[in-house]
């Protein structure tokens, strides 16, 4: 075989064994700088969705602080700057959380450095002036402060933001705070749990639902090193986050908390994330859980993204659905989980990922159009680096998170690389979640509308369905079962004249006949399909 031959076979096999290798979106840093930036996070402001406020963990040699960074136009440019100025400025330690409360304040969270605790200082001119420090938690040991604000004007604690985080002393118990003063002055501290089993609780996260209800979540470790994560623990208020209903042990998980995460040398940990669906849809607050497990199912032997959710308010939780879709057990690590459901409800998590290289990770985007019961992959990542701990950030530590938000149609992932220099940057892409399962094919304009015959035919349990559009206007593709009604919508849009694909998973569908519907511009046209199991 020629060399001609072997790449493209080379890169064949690629494709098949992932079909979005190669990423949708373009790549950019937010803020280069010459400073590693680590542990992103951001978040939107409530009423102007192009307006987003994202943070790092900054380390310049011995400095440490706050990167914060702010975006007006929906993330095309950035402002900002690389150490927060907050009086005292040697007082910032990392573990940054963004807030933008209803009132357009922006509040960052962070760690003391010279006094130890948990602190904010606020903004209301994109960090142009911060205030001092305000004090939250102090000369205390404390550790991932999860902020989150109510945004739900139904509410009756509409505006309320809050801090969680981990009160760093046995029994290592989850505490929290709230301010009604945009972040000026916060209330005593709270106790969120008690832990269980003489476990530790670590990496709390919070979010507020559509009518006001406070959720925080934590992992509930082993008290032994490594300190796996053994459950995770739900807490819930409903009054503003004075008093709670606690579930110490409402989810199962195996997590995956290390020091020497193969085959790198790097800190990793299975803290859960959380979102809950608001969009008064089919599927309006539901609560979404996503962690890192493995060694119990659904998650294989190698580090697994799980998702769990609950419809019922947080009585109950689903059994854990696997959210990565490469071959299970096979050897490759998914972890850093980023959760976020869409203005559309559409449930998104990132994640880093080295499916593709064993040595190197990409961030992977799963998506789930239908809460939850299956999920497509796509590659976010235009090139992969190869994780490695970050000096000054303590042993092994590349980072504990990524970050995800949304806004006007469009997903805004953070993640930290060290590429293309050797420096950890913050790294995003601005992608469109309303066409993110359509691929156009062609812009070529067709000479009328069509609809393929899908591929293959029968199919179990994803086929592909081809259609042309030789005119601009609203699209929708539309899956019917054999008695009529209607199982899902696949593509509900504007799109431009061109060849389109759309994939459908119908692993959650029972064998039998599917009629697929193009709709467009007056036109409609429908094939019938079999589904085999």
């Amino acid at each position: 075989m020629n060399t001609a031959s072997t790449i493209f076979v080379f890169l064949f096999s690629l494709l098949m064994i992932d079909p979005h290798l190669h990423s949708q979106w373009s790549n950019y840093i937010i803020f280069p700088s010459a400073v590693n930036q680590i542990e992103p996070t951001i978040t939107r402001h409530q009423s102007n969705q192009q307006i987003l406020f994202a943070s790092a963990y900054t380390l310049n040699l011995n400095s440490r602080s706050e990167g914060t960074y702010f975006s007006t136009n929906g993330g095309a440019t950035w402002t900002g700057t690389d150490f927060c100025t907050g009086a005292p400025a040697q007082n910032h330690g990392g573990d940054p959380g963004t807030i933008i409360d209803k009132d357009g304040v922006f509040i960052l969270t962070h760690l003391g450095n010279i006094q130890s605790g948990m602190f904010a200082n606020t903004t209301t001119n994109y960090g142009v002036n911060w205030s001092a420090n305000v004090s939250i938690q102090s000369n205390v040991d404390v550790d991932k402060g999860s902020p989150g604000t109510d945004d739900a004007p139904a509410s009756s604690f509409y505006g309320r933001s809050y801090l969680a985080w981990t009160y760093f002393v046995p029994p290592f118990r989850i505490v929290m705070a709230y301010t009604t003063t945009n972040g000026s002055s916060w209330s005593p501290i709270i106790n969120v749990n008690n832990g269980f089993g003489g476990n530790r609780s670590y990496g709390p996260a919070i979010c507020v639902n559509h009518t006001g209800t406070l959720f925080i979540v934590w992992a509930s470790a082993n008290p032994n090193s490594p300190y796996t994560e053994d459950y995770i623990g739900v807490s819930r208020s409903t009054n503003g986050g004075v008093d709670y209903t606690i579930n110490e042990n409402a989810i199962d998980i195996n997590g995956i908390r290390t020091s020497q995460l193969s085959p790198w040398t790097i800190r990793a940990n299975s803290f859960p994330v959380i979102d809950i669906d608001k969009t008064g849809g089919p599927r309006n607050g539901w609560i979404y859980i996503a962690t890192t497990s493995k060694n119990l199912a659904p998650a294989g032997n190698d580090p697994d993204i799980v998702m769990y959710r609950s419809t019922d308010n947080g009585n109950s939780w689903s059994t854990g659905v696997r959210v990565n879709q490469d071959p299970i057990n096979n050897g490759r690590n998914q972890f850093f989980p980023a959760l976020r459901v869409d203005e559309n409800g559409g449930v998104n998590i990132i994640y880093y990922d080295n499916r593709n290289s064993v040595d190197s990770v990409d961030v992977y985007l799963s998506r789930s159009e239908n809460g939850g019961n299956t999920w497509s992959d796509y590659r976010v990542t235009t090139q992969r680096f190869k994780p490695r701990s970050v000096a000054g950030a303590g042993g092994g530590n590349m980072g504990d998170n990524l970050g995800l938000t949304s806004g006007n149609g469009k997903l805004h992932p953070v993640w930290m690389s060290n590429q293309p220099d050797d420096v950890f940057k913050i790294w995003s892409a601005v992608i469109d979640y309303t066409t993110i399962g359509i691929n156009q094919i062609s812009t070529e304009i067709p000479g009328k509308f069509s609809l393929n015959q899908n591929y293959p035919n029968p199919f179990n349990p994803e086929t592909n369905i081809v259609f042309n559009i030789p005119a601009a206007g609203s699209v929708a593709v539309k899956i019917y079962n054999s008695a009529g009604a209607l199982v899902t919508t696949l593509a509900d849009q504007e799109l431009a004249p061109g060849q389109y694909s759309v994939k459908w998973n119908a692993a959650n569908e029972p064998s039998g006949i599917y009629f697929y519907t193009l709709e467009s511009n007056g036109y409609r046209e429908s094939k019938k399909m079999i589904l085999v199991k």
